[in-house]
Order: structure tokens, then C-alpha cells, then sequence
């Protein structure tokens, strides 16, 4: 592994001991080399336009056939666009649009994962219950009191992210005084929550982009490899996202660049799921890394 500067603060949670596989719908996945999660929107407003499928299966069947003969392993659907300031979306609207998607998906790519990228419980039993395998929730349960107990019940791996407030006023919730421990505490006070409720395998992202300014983005991807204290597998979405563009001075539409840029960062940092846009240069990048660092 790339050499890093810094020492860690071991901050080890026994109920979650190291783990290199996760079991999910009765297949093992290893964590030994990183994996590729690419993104389908099906949403009109999400931030970057080539992602977006929205209502239309077409769509979605192109973009999802796209991503994975690219080397996608996972699919991350989200019918509820998180960006800053976001308009709202009913919960029948968020299942009409995810649960046709997950369906078409498992039909026609039934070895594909498929992660659910909700905050709501009832999108996600929906969803798991139509063939989706993993909960994506960038609240990690506090945007609705049963999501934790939901995903308990179902038995599925559960990606907890870090974010304050909500996709409406996070950007107002930037204040810390040690951002990254208290983002490691935050996830330290999240794991024993997640033991008591009797979820077993979880995946932790620290939320680039929400409640973070670009400083505070860039201080956490240096440390990255912080994150491994807690013994978990780490994902990492920083695809064409404000962090890139806003130090750019560029759209998010000419953001591809800077994300294989920071991609390969994050992967030397200890990264075992990469969350992105544009799967073949992220699978390129990839190959490029398992090549320094078979």
C-alpha cells in the first residue's frame, strides 16, 4: 500500500471486527480489491445530467448495461436527488421511480448488486423485497426513526454515510472543531447503535459534498485512511462532485478529469468502493492502481 503520512487513533469497534468478504443474497464479496459502484439517477434534477434515467426504462437499461459491461459490480439507484438544496419528493413518487428500475435490473442482470440509495424505510423494504441487495442511506437512519430497525429486518448490508441536516440545509451545518474526529466519533456512536438493532454488515462513506465545505472535503480525502481505524470497508463518492469543479473552476460536466484524479487518491488512501459516474475510466483507473499495487 502507498505509504501515508500521519498516525491513526485506533478507534476499533470489537462488534465489527475486520471483515475482507461481506455475504450478500448468498454470495460472497470480497473486499481485496476495491469495487466499482455506478451511478443511475432516476431523477430530473440530480446534478450531473449523464447520470439521470429518469421514468424511463429505456434509459435505465442503457445507462445500467453501460456501467457494467465497463465493470461496474454494484448499481446504485436513487430516486431522490441529494444534491444542496434539492426539491423534495414524495415517498410514492421516490418508489414509483426506484421499484420498476430494480425490477428491470434483477430481471436482465440478475448477477449485477443492486444498492437502493434512500433515506426512507419503506423505499427500501420496497426495494430489497423487488431484488435490490444493499441500503444506501446518507442519513445513516436519522432522517426516519424505522429505517434502522427496517434494515435489520431485512438482513442486508447497510451503507451508512455521514451528513448533518438534511439535503435542503446541510450546507448551513459546516461548523466543526476537529471535523475528522468527530466525524470517526460520529461513526463510533453509529456502529453501537447499529449492533443494538442487530445490523451486521456495514459499509461506511464519509459524505463528501454534504455538510462540508471544499477545505473540510479535501482535509478528509487527505486522511482517508483514518477511516480504516474503524475496521469497516469505505466507499468513496466523489464523482465530478463540487469539490472538483468548485477548485477547477469548471461544470461538473468537465469534471472527469479531476475525478480520475482524486479516484486514484482515494484508492491509495485505502478506498474499497468507489461511487461514480463514469464507470470505464474509473475501471481503467483501477487496473492502473491493481497494477502498482498487485
Amino acid at each position: 500500500m502507498f505509504p501515508l503520512p500521519g498516525k491513526s487513533s485506533k478507534i476499533e469497534d470489537k462488534s465489527f471486527p475486520q471483515k475482507n468478504t461481506l455475504l450478500i443474497d448468498g454470495r460472497l464479496i470480497s473486499w481485496d480489491k476495491p469495487q466499482l459502484m455506478g451511478i443511475v439517477n432516476l431523477t430530473p434534477d440530480s446534478f450531473f445530467e449523464g447520470s439521470r434515467a429518469e421514468k424511463s426504462l429505456d434509459k435505465v437499461a442503457t445507462l445500467a448495461k453501460s456501467h457494467i459491461s465497463n465493470g461496474a459490480s454494484i448499481l446504485d439507484l436513487g430516486g431522490y436527488s441529494s444534491r444542496p438544496g434539492a426539491a423534495e419528493v414524495s415517498l410514492q413518487e421516490e418508489i414509483d421511480r426506484v421499484i420498476p428500475a430494480v425490477r428491470w435490473i434483477t430481471a436482465n442482470y440478475p448477477e449485477t448488486l443492486i444498492s437502493v440509495d434512500t433515506f426512507r424505510a419503506k423505499v427500501a423494504k420496497e426495494a430489497i423485497r423487488s431484488g435490490a441487495h444493499i441500503v444506501n442511506d446518507i442519513s445513516a437512519g436519522d432522517l426516519d426513526e424505522q429505517m434502522l430497525e427496517t434494515v435489520a429486518n431485512l438482513q442486508v448490508p447497510y451503507i451508512a454515510m455521514h451528513m448533518r441536516g438534511n439535503p435542503q440545509n446541510m450546507q448551513k451545518k459546516t461548523n466543526y472543531s476537529d471535523i475528522l474526529g468527530e466525524i470517526l466519533y460520529y461513526f463510533t456512536e453509529k456502529l453501537e447503535q447499529f449492533r443494538k438493532f442487530g445490523i451486521k454488515d456495514v459499509i461506511i462513506d464519509p459524505g463528501f459534498g454534504f455538510a462540508k465545505t471544499l477545505e473540510q472535503n479535501y482535509f478528509l480525502l487527505r486522511n482517508l485512511h483514518q477511516f480504516q481505524t474503524l475496521s469497516l470497508p469505505v466507499l468513496v463518492g466523489i464523482s465530478r462532485k463540487s469539490m472538483i469543479s468548485k477548485a477547477l473552476d469548471i461544470k461538473a460536466e468537465e469534471a472527469l478529469n479531476g475525478t480520475t484524479a482524486l479516484n486514484m487518491f482515494a484508492l491509495c488512501q485505502g478506498a474499497n468502493i468507489l461511487r461514480v459516474h463514469d464507470v470505464k475510466e474509473a475501471n481503467e483507473t483501477l487496473k492502473l492502481y491493481n497494477t502498482l499495487y498487485p
